[in-house]
């Protein structure tokens, strides 16, 4: 995780958590009394009753709003908490990240007592939806498809769960990867890549030949033909997944 020590130093510039999508998560977490955030970053989507945070950058805790959760630097593989520390455990865009994915949700299932809430993505969906990794930077979905945890290997290591499709709005507040799929001058703008582990992981050079593309077409209007269906929509699912486990 030491990759958020350098690529993470900007993300509260553009990853404002969504209020749809943090409604989404909170009602998937339910009455829950208490709540542990693994790889939680800075704290988005954090409800109130969160009562710990757990992240292995200092990076990031270091730009945790004031008032959040407490934090502990550590990482999903190795939790330091006893069993059935917290009614419900919350891993949101981060097991992409894990070293060891089976040793992680392991660790989910331990700390849980009642209920799991994992936000990942299906990698086979954003591949043939997203208009960026479609049709310009083939590059970083070759990145991604590295690193992309199939939802069927999770509902196995979580023992079932049950499957939410998150729809991203139009103007999504959080700027993660498919978040400004109708505002598309946003990725060419570098602080917005910056925010997006998959452009930042991937490189500026690889990109370059794509966003270049990319910005001829928004001079030419040829983006905005080839994509009038999407711009009459409001929200778009692109294969962002909410997992929800109960045990």
């Amino acid at each position: 995780m030491a990759i958020y020590d350098s690529i993470g130093a900007t993300y509260p510039r553009t990853r404002q958590p969504d209020p749809r999508i943090a409604a989404q998560v909170h009602a998937a977490l339910g009455n829950v009394t208490d709540v542990i955030n693994v790889g939680a970053g800075t704290g988005s989507y954090e409800p109130p009753q969160t009562a710990l945070a757990v992240e292995p950058s200092q990076v990031m805790i270091a730009q945790r709003p004031s008032g959040s959760a407490p934090a502990l630097r550590a990482v999903a593989e190795h939790l330091p908490l006893r069993d059935n520390a917290a009614d419900a455990v919350m891993a949101l865009l981060t097991v992409h990240h894990w070293s060891d994915l089976a040793a992680g949700i392991g660790e989910l299932r331990r700390v849980a007592r009642r209920r799991i809430v994992i936000l990942t993505w299906d990698q086979q969906i954003f591949r043939e939806r997203f208009w960026l990794v479609r049709d310009y930077l083939p590059e970083a979905a070759a990145f991604d498809d590295t690193r992309a945890t199939p939802t069927d290997q999770l509902v196995d290591l979580l023992g079932g769960v049950r499957q939410e499709p998150v729809w991203i709005p139009h103007d999504c507040t959080d700027g993660f990867g498919a978040a400004y799929w109708r505002r598309p001058r946003a990725y060419l703008d570098p602080q917005v890549r910056a925010g997006i582990s998959m452009l930042a992981q991937t490189g500026e050079d690889a990109l370059e030949p794509g966003l270049t593309r990319l910005a001829e077409d928004m001079v030419t209007g040829r983006w905005h033909t080839q994509q009038a269906e999407l711009l009459a929509l409001d929200t778009i699912d692109v294969g962002y997944r909410l997992l929800v486990a109960d045990h």
